[in-house]
């Protein structure tokens, strides 16, 4: 679904001037970006991916644009093209004390009709810095809503807690799920309901597209269509509390259709880009 807001393009042909531009996305097949994390092994490297529409891949790339990989896995044999609608990606703890994982959010369902989402697990590999790789393991684990089918383009990982959080999109207060980090591959579980949330706003603009937890699960960031949400954690609260409290907003520049949002891995700034060809790259620093 296009999304079009008034006066993007006006902005954005102002964005040489603006100091947080720091890049571009540089390839024309970039056009769908919906997610965006900080890779766990290598410095500055960041994955980012297209929604519905792509195959099961996404790509390594620098704050700058520069394509560095592009990592194509074993998606969901059920769905032709791997993947149904991969809406958000995140990189945290897994299975393995000391390894870091990717895991894909194939959690879009722009009609509330999916039977289950899947949400896959990939070994972060070293070499990713460059290259091609295909057949990359994925393991696999599928979710139903308690409470019926939902759309979402949040994925998030707590590296405390272990746990993965998904937030719904559409509705005028937004619930937040919860699941164990820690699964057996190809199992379906169903999501634990925590919380409802609400966004003040008109409907549309204030739809929930993209979260992150920074690498040491310290602070949250969650984004609508027009805002930049912010919270710190209180000690080892569960982080579906956290975000019950009021949010810091912070600075965001009207973007054509941002979906993707990624916190730094020391956490002091995170990155943003949008849908479209050749969107720029934005990178904010978060206030003292």
């Amino acid at each position: 679904m296009i999304i079009l807001f008034l006066g993007a393009y006006a902005r954005h042909k102002y964005e040489n001037k603006e100091t947080h531009v720091v890049g571009r996305l540089q390839l024309k097949d970039m056009d769908e970006i919906s997610g965006i994390a900080a890779s766990g092994v290598n410095p500055d490297l960041y994955y980012i991916h297209n929604d519905s529409g792509d195959t099961s891949r996404f790509f390594g790339i620098l704050p700058s644009g520069e394509v560095k990989s592009t990592i194509y896995f074993k998606g969901d044999p059920n769905e032709i093209l791997g993947v149904h609608d991969c809406e958000d990606i995140a990189v945290g703890p897994g299975p393995v004390r000391g390894k870091s994982y990717v895991y894909m959010g194939d959690i879009g369902d722009n009609y509330s009709i999916r039977k289950y989402i899947t949400v896959f697990r990939m070994e972060e590999k070293k070499e990713w810095a460059s290259g091609r790789y295909s057949g990359v393991d994925a393991a696999p684990i599928h979710f139903k809503y308690p409470d019926g089918p939902k759309d979402a383009e949040t994925l998030m990982i707590d590296p405390i807690e272990k746990l993965i959080y998904i937030v719904s999109k559409r509705q005028d207060s937004v619930t937040v799920y919860t699941s164990p980090l820690i699964y057996k591959p190809n199992d379906t579980l169903v999501l634990n309901k925590c919380c409802r949330l609400y966004f003040p706003g008109i409907k549309l603009f204030k739809w929930i597209t993209a979260g992150d937890i920074s690498k040491d699960g310290r602070e949250v960031l969650i984004k609508s269509y027009t805002k930049v949400y912010y919270w710190r954690r209180d000690g080892n609260e569960p982080i579906w509390k956290t975000i019950q409290r009021k949010p810091q907003i912070l600075p965001y520049e009207q973007e054509k259709q941002g979906e993707a949002i990624g916190f730094t891995p020391d956490g002091k700034g995170y990155y943003t880009t949008s849908e479209g060809v050749y969107s720029p790259i934005y990178y904010y620093r978060i206030p003292e």
